[in-house]
């Protein structure tokens, strides 16, 4: 039986806002790139699973400025391949350079809070897991998720990013419960399902941009509001 429940941030409960389109729409403005919509989605795929495999490795918080610039012109450049466009690094380093220097925010998906309160509402505990450096509680209450959350769990807190088993097994203990009654929805294939299940958590693939339409490993959802029928059934 399931008596908790734990979402990654990133690509789960929230997005970048201008979309990420038009974000690298207005990055390439002028330099005679063409970008469509679903070749930025390919693109994103492409570099979010790079970095979900850097963080296993060596997380962007253990490097330098120069290893960071260098994690990041490979970042841009696999979003840009993705979306049919080829660039060497130094013109990706640049491109991505125009990417920092928009204006955008990280804000939660509309079926996010529909889909928790109905969670909690079953008796559940909820909780967050993150790859990033900003203290969990600030997380949840930027987006407006303190009242829903019981807990929120950043790699910057732990000191080690998913896939490690530390980091959910803090989420575990947060949340007083054992592996096996605890679900995990995420975005990325080898941070969060890889991740959870080696603790052995129940995952569950989030897949909101439909990379992954054929993955049948685990339960797929494209939406949070998916997730009642999976934990009554679990």
């Amino acid at each position: 039986m399931i008596l908790a429940i734990t979402f990654d941030l990133y690509g789960t409960l929230a997005g970048f806002q201008p979309s990420r389109y038009e974000i690298q729409s207005a990055a390439c403005d002028g330099l005679g790139v063409q970008l469509t919509p679903e070749g930025v989605l390919r693109g994103y795929a492409l570099a979010d699973a790079y970095m979900a495999e850097q963080s296993a490795v060596r997380p962007l918080r253990t490097r330098d400025s120069d290893g960071r610039r260098q994690f990041f012109a490979e970042y841009e450049r696999l979003v840009l391949s993705g979306a049919g466009v080829e660039v060497t690094s130094d013109q990706a380093a640049e491109i991505w350079s125009r990417v920092r220097a928009q204006s955008y925010e990280l804000t939660r998906f509309e079926d996010v809070l529909p889909a928790v309160d109905m969670l909690k509402g079953q008796g559940l505990t909820l909780g967050m897991i993150s790859n990033m450096n900003t203290p969990g509680d600030e997380l949840s209450q930027n987006l407006g998720l303190s009242p829903y959350l019981d807990f929120a769990v950043t790699s910057g807190e732990v000191g080690v990013e998913k896939p490690h088993p530390k980091i959910f097994q803090e989420a575990l203990s947060r949340a007083c419960v054992e592996p096996h009654e605890a679900m995990h929805v995420g975005d990325q294939l080898s941070s969060d399902i890889e991740g959870a299940r080696a603790v052995g958590m129940s995952p569950v693939l989030m897949d909101r941009d439909g990379n992954h339409p054929d993955f049948t490993d685990v339960p797929r959802v494209e939406s949070l509001v998916d997730l009642l029928p999976l934990v009554s059934g679990v």
